[in-house]
């Protein structure tokens, strides 16, 4: 596995620009900004270069140590463990507001790490405002005055983290870092996308796979905004979770960095190889459920549905079977003595039922495989990776042109599928155009658009001879022209 990039981790109060300055750094746009405060709240991680070197750059939120309200405080123990893992700290004032309080006690926690930390004073958006900066040397750390927004006094501050990171680097050649040598062998990551709607167990689901609090978990719903990124290695294999913010209608989104959150996870979603779609087994698929399975199906992602809180859902479940139990109907069902036991048999038909209610209402991921589990105990939660593996490969399993056409001659009879009273569909050639997802580009003798019915029948004649576990398979059809004859023996 290519070797581990030095930690630059940026810290600050609410609202003083360090999500800005994390893009500019990194050059992307991973991290929500807004004027509202207090929007970031996991650990945000990207990669910045600067003159041949690499860094790992760690967007923290808002601290405010007093705040003992539940998501401020763990906020705060999210950036103790960054803090604990990091080469170089940052930390990010306000210019035009001064130093208040707040920076006073951040520097302070800072300076008993041990570990050297700059101040990037932020939002100096012209040389008359640099004397502002001046003031914030009573923090005692070395001070770069920059503006985020706009990239000026970046390149100081990434041009003196490089002589305290790498200072054997100064006066040498800078050579790029040998990352390409070192993971020339390594397969690439499998992208797991985590969606669902609010407070259905994303973050305690990548906690969970992760083996860490990679992300905080409370009972408020969209406590999750950006989307968090996690890379675990399991026996060998690399995957990267994204834990994205709830989907949920425009209607119910009120903050713009909300309405910017669900965007967002539908970015981390359509990068993904893999989507878990996250459901409350204890509420049951519902609407808004069905609503992000479309846009996993329509984005082409492979699909694993995850019934979460399944112990709570079995728990709901044997009191209800008490209850009926303890009824005259019950007792009557049961012999004179015999108490009332809710036994594995039971539990089985429960699941079975229970996948029976899910298929129903998600007729259109009837290729997506079910899992049960509990991301909060890790009851039946080991199934996971390797279901992700099954379907990760057949995602991207490519089956030669022979094979395809000798399935089609001797395994399909293409009249089962042709609707009454339509013309015979004839297929005189298949052949798989592409995969992730499995695309195929079929010739027929239609002038026009192959009935849905007919492609769903093709489809599942194609996953009874093929496996295509959790991937959507998509036709192309290539249509007769008009006045084309028909191929000889076709």
């Amino acid at each position: 596995m290519a070797h581990k990039l030095p930690s630059l981790v940026i810290v600050g109060r609410p609202n003083v620009g360090k999500s800005t300055l994390f893009n500019r750094l990194t050059g992307t746009r991973r991290s929500i900004v807004t004027n509202e405060p207090g929007i970031t709240r996991d650990r945000i991680y990207g990669e910045a270069e600067w003159r041949g070197r690499s860094f790992e750059i760690v967007d923290t939120g808002g601290l405010v140590p007093d705040d003992k309200a539940l998501i401020p405080q763990e906020i705060l123990r999210q950036a103790h463990v960054a803090i604990e893992k990091a080469a170089l700290l940052l930390l990010v004032v306000d210019s035009q507001a001064g130093i208040t309080p707040l920076d006073e006690e951040l520097a302070r926690l800072l300076r008993s790490t041990g570990k050297p930390f700059f101040i990037a004073v932020n939002k100096v958006d012209s040389p008359l405002q640099e004397v502002n900066a001046a003031t914030f040397h009573r923090l005692g750390a070395q001070v770069f005055p920059v503006t985020a927004e706009h990239g000026t006094g970046v390149d100081d501050l990434l041009d003196a983290a490089i002589a305290k990171v790498y200072p054997s680097s100064i006066g040498a050649p800078q050579a790029a870092p040998d990352l390409l040598g070192a993971s020339a062998d390594e397969p690439a990551p499998v992208e797991i996308a985590i969606i669902g709607r609010p407070n259905v167990g994303k973050s305690t689901l990548l906690n969970r796979m992760v083996g860490e609090e990679r992300s905080i978990v409370s009972p408020v719903p969209g406590t999750t905004m950006d989307t968090v990124d996690t890379e675990v290695t399991c026996e060998g294999r690399i995957y990267r979770f994204v834990d994205t913010a709830g989907i949920r209608r425009k209607s119910k989104t009120n903050l713009v960095a909300e309405k910017l959150s669900v965007v967002m996870a539908r970015r981390g979603l359509e990068r993904a190889d893999v989507a878990l779609l996250v459901v409350d087994s204890e509420q049951g698929v519902t609407q808004g459920d069905a609503q992000i399975a479309s846009y996993a199906e329509e984005s082409g992602r492979s699909v694993i549905i995850v019934m979460n809180k399944w112990d709570l859902a079995a728990e709901a479940a044997r009191q209800a079977a008490a209850r009926d139990a303890a009824t005259t109907k019950g007792k009557s069902r049961r012999a004179p003595g015999e108490k009332h036991n809710f036994d594995d048999l039971d539990k089985s038909k429960l699941l079975f039922d229970y996948e029976k209610m899910v298929r129903g209402k998600l007729k259109f991921l009837s290729y997506a495989p079910i899992v049960f589990l509990s991301a909060k105990t890790g009851e039946r939660a080991q199934k996971l990776f390797p279901l992700i593996d099954q379907v990760a490969a057949a995602r991207k399993h490519h089956i030669p042109t022979p094979e395809l056409n000798r399935w089609l001659k001797e395994d399909v009879d293409l009249q089962r599928g042709s609707t009454p009273k339509a013309r015979p569909v004839r297929i005189y050639y298949i052949t798989q155009a592409k995969t992730a997802p499995p695309t195929f580009l079929i010739f027929t003798n239609q002038k026009t658009p192959l009935h849905f019915s007919f492609e769903r029948f093709l489809e599942n004649q194609l996953r009874a001879k093929f496996d295509f576990t959790g991937a959507p398979v998509r036709f192309v059809q290539r249509l007769r022209k008009r006045g084309e004859r028909s191929r000889a023996g076709g």
